[in-house]
């Protein structure tokens, strides 16, 4: 199993917040380890988050969780290095239910450093 890469210096940003609400549905609920809280984007065809590390990280394994209902049709995981060009690392198809879903997972020899 996978340790996070998520840390107290790791930066996040999100395209949006649900009616600019950030108290109740902020980005900080995208980490904070309760059921009960969560962000929560404006509508709209694309929304992101983008994280950046403290280091390099390597990447093996994604895991999300959608409230049901509210689930994403596709996404997309981008990575670069510092100050380098986005290149998409992989496509994947999220169920739409509450569950935690490992969305990707690649072997060591595989992984992806960005």
């Amino acid at each position: 199993m996978a340790s996070s890469l998520i840390c107290g210096e790791t930066h996040s940003r999100v395209s949006s917040v649900l009616n600019r609400d950030v108290k109740q549905y902020g980005k900080k609920y995208l980490f904070d380890r309760n059921e009960e809280t969560c962000w929560n984007s404006d509508q709209g065809e694309c929304q992101w988050v983008c994280l950046e590390f403290p280091q390099s990280v390597k990447v093996s394994e994604l895991k999300v969780q959608f409230q049901g209902g509210f689930s994403a049709k596709t996404c997309r995981l981008d990575g670069c290095p510092k100050d380098g060009a986005f290149t998409e690392i992989s496509h994947f198809y999220p169920e739409d239910d509450n569950s935690l879903q490992i969305s990707l997972s690649l072997t060591v020899q595989n992984r992806t450093e960005i």
